[in-house]
């Protein structure tokens, strides 16, 4: 039943050679890995305004400087992140370009980064999508948590078909939404031309006194949430087809231009419109509304806002178990996210992303603008990582053009570790946790490294010397009666070895006397050693004769403990007996020169 269900909602196993078969196309690629960039336009201009209402409605006209801002550095992550592509073809971004030129604790702290990043991404669109529907149906507010727990799930599932799939299925909104903006950008600004506009624009140039150089970094930064999203295209080249590189590149030059000019129009447009943040109703829901009225076409830019803000999570779908698989494939992460599931892509990686990311969004209830902050300079971080590591290169390896290429990282990297100081310093109460979660991140990743170097270390053999030992076997079987399952159990053992023993654990002389004869009348040709336990424990009696055992004869002997268990025929069953076998050979597990294995016998009705 389990593997039909699983059949119908993930589909049928693929075979390896059909990998080839789930890289991308550049359009497909574009609307998987950019939508997280793309949708940023929902509430990139909404977090500068924020900020600046702060100072009143006259400060509003800052947010077209700011916008330019935010432009140029768009430009020079684009520019930047195009040269990483081609110095590093494998993927993996800024985890890969610190680990080949910062160094292990520097590529540690990219990697996690990225990683919170990810996980905040996925937090961050449901919330955000959320937001564009209460917009429109205000009567949902309060479901807000559990719609964006049910696009999280849909989102696994998505992905756990595979990448081809769910970016088939997916590419059709994020497109529709690109469609939707530059026609809202279209019409609200011939609107505005023909004096069709609902309020005055903010006066450019007016003086505000009470705005300062702290509120215009501040909105800055805030701004700076419209790039999140950037870096992906250069974690996931894997997902290209080939010429991987090269797709690559003009994947994240189409994402620059598109995301640049919808950015730029929704900043001219709520400046045009004169719009100010409202806490019910999104910037994008109030410049559709002035401009398109109550109509369908507002409902229709709504939904399609709605979507892409909850399909934004999956470039962290696409890029996230990607970066896990580096992280465990140099030993920083559990190896388990190395495991491609049936569908082909890193199964476990896609269910971990969403299982945290749904914490995220209980613990913080679905409040976007709590998220924003962290998510925000999660990114920094490792943009000013990439852009130091590429500067290195360079001066390192000195290429064909390398003074320019230099030149175009170090803007680069003084331009995001600017956003970074200012992030810390603007909006350090917003921020401080990930101050202290990243350095965690980065033990947890020092600690799982040192365990996999102890374990080789204690598993690494000599060929010349380390040579099979051969020894004799003591078998020793618990029994708590005469059944099926123990003269099953008993057949097994003699074929293993001739010294075999039973051991019953009676609470009672009486119940003692019982086994004895019972034991004596069957006479299965092996001996039964009765144990008394006054405190009705079955595993400590035990384990001091498994003790007393290993003493006498662990020199010469393995010492077995074979268990005999019952499988029943449906699941269910299984929890009407008591599961005495299985706490048995966890706790046994735990002896050092003993062999625990379960014997099964299977019932047919």
């Amino acid at each position: 039943m389990t593997g039909k269900i699983k059949r119908l909602l993930i589909g049928r196993p693929m075979k390896s050679n059909e990998l080839e078969g789930e890289k991308l196309s550049k359009l497909k690629a574009l609307a998987i890995l950019s939508s997280d960039a793309l949708s940023s336009v929902a509430y990139g201009t909404e977090q500068i305004l924020l900020v600046l209402v702060l100072a009143g409605a006259a400060a509003l006209w800052y947010s077209l400087p700011i916008a330019l801002a935010v432009l140029a550095l768009l430009t020079i992550l684009i520019v930047s992140y195009r040269q990483t592509i081609f110095a590093y073809p494998t993927g993996g971004g800024a985890y890969i370009v610190a680990k080949d030129n910062l160094g292990k604790f520097s590529s540690l702290i990219a990697g996690g980064s990225l990683l919170v990043d990810y996980i905040l991404t996925v937090a961050v669109s449901s919330s955000a999508g959320t937001d564009a529907i209460t917009s429109a149906f205000p009567i949902l507010h309060d479901d807000r948590v559990l719609i964006a727990l049910a696009m999280i799930v849909f989102l696994t599932l998505m992905n756990l078909r595979g990448v081809t799939e769910s970016a088939s299925v997916l590419a059709i909104p994020i497109y529709a939404f690109v469609v939707a903006i530059f026609l809202l950008i279209i019409v609200g600004t011939i609107n505005y031309l023909a004096g069709g506009a609902a309020a005055a624009a903010p006066q450019i140039e007016a003086t505000v006194s009470n705005v300062s150089l702290f509120l215009l970094l501040k909105a800055f930064s805030s701004g700076c949430s419209a790039l999140t999203g950037v870096e992906a295209v250069s974690n996931a080249i894997p997902n290209f087809r080939d010429p991987a590189p090269k797709n690559a590149a003009s994947t994240l030059i189409m994402m620059g231009l598109i995301l640049g000019g919808m950015f730029t129009g929704i900043t001219l447009l709520a400046y045009w419109y004169g719009i100010a943040p409202d806490e019910k109703s999104t910037v994008i829901s109030q410049i559709a509304e002035a401009t398109f009225g109550r109509g369908w076409m507002y409902f229709v830019i709504q939904g399609v806002t709605a979507l892409i803000l909850f399909l934004a999570a999956n470039t962290a779908y696409s890029a996230f178990p990607l970066l896990a698989f580096m992280l465990a494939k140099d030993k920083y992460l559990p190896h388990m996210f190395m495991v491609r599931g049936d569908r082909l892509g890193f199964s476990n990686g896609i269910i971990f992303l969403s299982v945290m990311s749904a914490i995220l969004v209980v613990a913080f209830k679905g409040n976007t603008d709590s998220l924003i902050p962290l998510y925000a300079v999660g990114v920094f971080i490792p943009f000013t990582l990439s852009q130091l590591g590429m500067m290195i290169r360079w001066i390192k390896h000195k290429p064909k053009g390398w003074q320019g290429k230099l030149v175009i990282n170090t803007i680069g990297m003084l331009t995001t570790l600017s956003i970074t100081l200012i992030f810390v310093f603007t909006k350090f109460a917003q921020v401080w946790v990930i101050f202290i979660f990243l350095p965690i991140v980065v033990y947890l990743f020092a600690k799982i490294y040192r365990h996999y170097a102890n374990t080789a270390d204690q598993l690494r053999i000599d060929l010349a010397v380390d040579k099979p030992c051969v020894k004799g076997n003591t078998v020793i079987i618990p029994v708590s009666g005469i059944t099926q399952v123990v003269r099953h159990t008993v057949s097994y053992a003699k074929t293993l070895s001739d010294s075999v023993v039973a051991v019953y654990i009676g609470f009672d002389d009486e119940s003692i006397r019982k086994m004895e004869e019972k034991w004596a009348e069957w006479d299965p040709g092996i001996r039964l050693i009765v144990l008394k336990s006054r405190y009705r424990s079955i595993l400590r009696p035990l384990r001091k004769f498994i003790d007393t055992v290993e003493w006498k004869k662990g020199e010469h002997d393995n010492i077995t403990v074979l268990i005999p268990q019952f499988i029943t025929k449906h699941w269910w069953e299984a929890v009407l007996h008591n599961q005495t076998s299985i706490m048995m050979r966890a706790y046994l597990l735990n002896y050092k020169d003993v062999i625990v294995t379960t014997v099964p016998f299977h019932l047919h009705k």
